[in-house]
């Protein structure tokens, strides 16, 4: 068995990530309507349909989130197996389907007199690609915040890492394409193979090197305020192209909110459920609805960039996702903690 590192605690950035969210908003904007030349420059730095700076920004991201991931983990996918069944069918059966309809619900209907009608099938392909990929980096700060077993948040990740390579670009499509929506297949394999398959592939070759030299807790101590640096440099640039249209559409940013928030405590809510049924331990099902329920809001903003396009509402609606994602997932863990007597009483009745 790998030897068990203990999981970070939540750093001062990752813990006041929505207010530098916020303030990366607010800079955006500012700055595009200050120097729209700039960041017109930018958002046309484009080869083969992928914009040269977000990628060199989304490595930054999702290389050091990577490098944390011990893929030799699956080898401990047996010793937990009703929990990571149980997170595998919420994230890859359930969360996009129920992400789908909830944008179908909400954007196309409910909320369509108050949202520009050029972007709906936008916004709603946007929560698509946020609920398609499960989170690989935040979790363990979540699963840590609820004495989350260390062994099986490991090899969960460890194993959705390796289904994303082949599930995503699937789903994706063919929840595009009920929504009536172009699917570019040449983008978006390309964006699976430049935002997923190398990242990983590259990760690990530079996981076993520095586990060779030694290196690798100083290294990871050293990315980690790059990676999210990374994160909010996107976000101003981002919001630096799409200022002129939140100025003029406020309410967009809360309605598109509405849908992201009710699924992130459906499928937590579901996991949970699920295992207490099952009879799994409190320290397993607490990761579990927590995997369940987050998302790899670094890779939806990348897709619907290389999708969509920067002034896009998918675009936009990925954003959203980062914003509510800290307030949102600190509340299921207090939901998860505070339930742990109703938990563990009688599991299987």
């Amino acid at each position: 068995m790998n030897e068990t590192r203990p999981m970070p605690a939540m750093g001062m950035f990752e813990r006041f990530l929505t207010l530098w969210v916020a303030l990366c908003i607010i800079a955006g904007i500012g700055l595009g309507q200050l120097t729209p030349g700039i960041f017109q420059a930018l958002g046309n730095a484009t080869v083969a349909q992928v914009n040269l700076p977000i990628a060199i920004l989304v490595w930054l991201m999702i290389v050091p989130m990577l490098l944390k991931i011990d893929l030799g983990a699956l080898a401990q996918v047996g010793e937990h197996w009703r929990g990571i069944a149980t997170t595998v069918g919420v994230n890859w059966l359930v969360k996009p389907f129920s992400m789908a309809l909830l944008g179908w619900i909400f954007i196309a209907h409910l909320f369509r007199p108050l949202l520009p009608p050029d972007q709906i099938d936008a916004y709603i392909a946007g929560l698509i690609l946020l609920a398609a990929a499960p989170c690989t980096a935040m979790v363990f700060v979540w699963s840590s915040l609820v004495d989350g077993e260390p062994h099986f948040t490991l090899s969960q990740v460890a194993l959705n890492d390796m289904i994303m390579v082949v599930a995503f670009a699937p789903i994706v499509a063919f929840l595009l394409g009920l929504s009536s929506i172009a699917v570019p297949w040449d983008t978006l394999v390309l964006s699976v193979a430049l935002y997923i398959a190398v990242p990983v592939i590259v990760a690990q070759l530079w996981r076993r090197s520095l586990l060779a030299g030694g290196g690798l807790e100083r290294t990871l101590h050293r990315l980690t305020p790059l990676s999210l640096s990374a994160l909010l440099l996107t976000l101003v640039l981002l919001f630096g192209l799409q200022g002129g249209q939140i100025i003029r559409q406020p309410l967009v940013i809360v309605l598109l909110a509405v849908p992201i928030i009710i699924q992130v405590y459906f499928n937590a809510g579901l996991a949970y459920w699920l295992n207490r049924r099952l009879g799994v331990e409190w320290c397993v099902a607490g990761p579990s609805a927590l995997i369940g329920a987050s998302n790899f809001f670094e890779l939806a903003v990348a897709a619907a960039i290389a999708l969509f396009g920067f002034q896009s509402g998918a675009a936009l609606a990925t954003v959203v996702g980062v914003l509510v994602e800290v307030p949102v997932m600190l509340s299921v863990v207090h939901i998860v903690r505070r339930s742990r007597g109703w938990y563990e009483k009688d599991r299987s009745a």
